[in-house]
């Protein structure tokens, strides 16, 4: 698989780590930036890491900011774009087998070298258990997400 990572100031330290764990699972990297530690914008990352997913230029995302939220909202702001803050394994691997997480989004002041490198060895490893309660749910949010993105922002149909 193609992995896009992107990261703003807050995220940068964990970024070669990550770069690594990704390569030690034999994949492919395409590191969307930041390459230097001034202070940057979270979004623009998050922005480039869903577009590269959204797009088919990468299969999968990993998205670091200095808690992970910020980045965490704005690749779900990108239809067809599905990310979680994930400091765990479980949470990792489990975001992609029950809900098709697309993006792992990670806090770069909240979780160590170490335990990031396996946060994203859990989430490259796992698959979408495409099927009875997975499915019907993910497409239970495909279905709001089409609704949402098809209403103009401020417009009430009601």
């Amino acid at each position: 698989m193609k992995i896009a990572v992107g990261t703003d100031h807050g995220g940068y330290p964990l970024k070669e780590a990550v770069i690594q764990a990704v390569q030690q699972a034999g994949h492919e990297v395409l590191d969307l930036g930041t390459h230097v530690i001034e202070r940057v914008d979270y979004p623009d990352f998050g922005i480039l890491v869903g577009e590269a997913v959204r797009s088919g230029q990468a299969d999968r995302g990993i998205a670091i900011c200095g808690s992970g939220v910020g980045v965490s909202i704005t690749v779900n702001k990108m239809k067809g774009v599905y990310g979680a803050v994930c400091h765990d394994t479980y949470t990792a691997h489990q975001g992609v087998e029950h809900d098709n997480m697309n993006v792992l989004c990670l806090g770069g002041r909240v979780v160590g070298t170490e335990l990031a490198m396996d946060i994203v060895k859990a989430f490259l490893g796992a698959e979408f258990l495409n099927t009875g309660n997975y499915l019907k749910r993910v497409m239970m949010v495909q279905g709001l997400e089409a609704r949402e993105c098809g209403q103009p922002q401020g417009e009430n149909n009601e």
